[in-house]
Formats: structure tokens, sequence, C-alpha cells
């Protein structure tokens, strides 16, 4: 196993969002009768086979700030050095990035306060924090409750700063955290239950709408009951669903790009826990030889993955 857990969690999120690339919004029903099976090219947004989407930018962007420290100025600038000079794309164009993300990182750039960027309305719970959220992971695991929640808050808050984003992005991290301690997936997901619940037992309205998740077993429902929108809890919930319902990286991250609709995405946010989980080694070699900059991102993670012991 690599010792290094950066580098299994990058690339598990970039090798997860690559396979989704080519058929981001096919339907479900149609992946049925031609279901992804290899990492393939073209589609949707007509890239070559490795090619990552906005999610393992904005995810890169933020494991390479933390590789200074924790800074939020720092992050947003960098975010906006994705958006507006094309850095952390894989061939140097932004092909792909939604329009609640666009409007914050827009706000960045006019210089409005990181933790104000994001949208804080209803409809701006799209999947645009949670799908990035991943390195925070590894600067957050060994702090206080209050402290974890906080960053984990600020860092949705870039671009999603509506409590659903906030919470859904702690769900996440909270669990990957358990999986980085090597807790098994049934212990680190009920761990996890435990410690958001008691954390956001004043976001009783809000907490509603994550049941399926905390109060129920998420792994238990039929496929037919996850959906794989672009909307954050759908997200979370079909990626902890395809998780926890497969036994190898390779099995996992196929089931989430086979949902269907926002699959890069669910590539992604799947991608991220099953490589944390299964690491590197575990993922098909010749999805890792084929990812684009992949040398860059490995350089990363050594480098984070230096700075965070």
């Amino acid at each position: 196993m690599s010792n290094n857990k950066v580098l299994d969690g990058l690339f598990g999120l970039c090798v997860g969002d690559a396979l989704g690339v080519p058929v981001e919004f096919v339907s479900r029903e149609k992946l049925k009768k031609n279901p992804v099976k290899d990492m393939i090219g073209y589609g949707a947004y007509n890239q070559p086979p490795g090619t990552w989407s906005d999610d393992s930018s904005l995810a890169l962007c933020l494991a390479e700030s933390l590789c200074k420290g924790y800074n939020l100025n720092d992050i947003a600038q960098k975010f906006c050095s994705f958006l507006y000079k094309a850095y952390w794309t894989p061939w140097g164009k932004v092909f792909d990035a939604g329009i609640t993300t666009r409007i914050a990182i827009g706000n960045l750039q006019k210089g409005v306060n990181p933790i104000l960027a994001g949208g804080r309305a209803e409809k701006d719970n799209g999947n645009g924090s949670l799908m990035r959220i991943l390195p925070i992971v590894f600067y957050v695991k060994n702090l206080s409750s209050n402290e974890k929640f906080r960053i984990i808050a600020q860092v949705s808050s870039l671009t999603h700063g509506h409590m659903k984003s906030i919470i859904s992005c702690a769900i996440y991290v909270e669990f990957a955290v358990n999986i980085l301690k090597g807790q098994d997936k049934e212990e680190a997901y009920e761990n996890m239950k435990d410690t958001i619940l008691d954390h956001y037992q004043n976001e009783a309205k809000e907490l509603e709408f994550f049941s399926r998740t905390l109060k129920d077993d998420i792994a238990s429902f039929s496929e037919e009951e996850i959906y794989s929108t672009g909307y954050v809890i759908d997200t979370l919930e079909a990626s902890l669903w395809c998780f926890l319902n497969t036994s190898s990286y390779q099995d996992a991250v196929l089931k989430a790009v086979n949902l269907g609709n926002d699959s890069d995405t669910t590539g992604a946010v799947t991608g991220g826990l099953a490589g944390l989980f299964y690491g590197f080694e575990n993922i098909p070699e010749e999805w890792r030889e084929m990812i684009a900059r992949k040398q860059h991102i490995t350089e990363l993670a050594e480098e984070l993955n230096k700075k965070i012991k």
C-alpha cells in the first residue's frame, strides 16, 4: 500500500472524474444499455481519455494552497487563476464550470470576502463545493470538532454558502477522516453519523434533508431511489451509496459514473473516498497512466503529504 494518503485521495478523485467526463448528462437508461467499463474519451466535451473536469481542477487548487498552510485568500486566488487563467486545467483551457461556481469566483475576483463569496440561497445548492472538498480532509484530520467544522464551512462558502452545501461537505469530510484513521466502512459511517448529528443539533430543519444518510442507512436504498443530479444532497447520497455497496475502487467508480446525469462529479466524489480506502495501487494502472498531468498531480501529492505529517 502507498504510504501517501494524499496520492490515494487525489488520484482516486481525478480518475473517477475522468471516467465520468465523456458521459456527463447521459441518462441512466442509456448507460444501462451501453455502460462505461473503461477509461474512454471524447463524448460530452470531446476531450481525450484521462481528461478531468473543474471538479479536479478546483480540488488540485485547494491541495496546492494547503501546501503553504490554511489561507482562505490564497485558496480564493487560486480559484480565480483556474477560471481566468486556466490554472490547474488538464490541457490549458476551462471546458466545464458550474454557474454557481462561476458567479462565486467572479465575486472573489472582485475582492468580496471569501467567506461571503458563495451563494446562500436554496437554489445555490449544486455540488460545486462537495466535488472539490476532499483535500481539506488532510488538513483537518487532527483538529477539534469545532475547528474542523468551522474550516469546512469556510472552504465550502468560497462558492457554496448555504447550510445544505456546508453540511454535505461536513458529512463527506468526516466520513473520509474516519477512513483515513483506519476505520472500516461501516464503523466510519456510523461514527460519522454520531459526530454530525451532535455537531449540527441546532440545525434540525436542515438535518431533515439528510435523514436518508444520517438516520437511515443510505447503502440499503435501491438504485431507483438514488439520484445522480447536480443537487448536492443527491451527489452526496449517490457517492456514499456507490462506495458502501462495492468492494473495490474500480467497481465503486464504475457504479458511480453509470448512474448517469452528473456522472463526472458522482465519479469524482465517490473516487475520492474509494481512493482513500483502497489505495493508489488498487486504482487500475491503465487508468492512472492515462490521467492528464499525472506527474504534476503526483508531485503535488508528495508535497502536501510532507506538509501534513
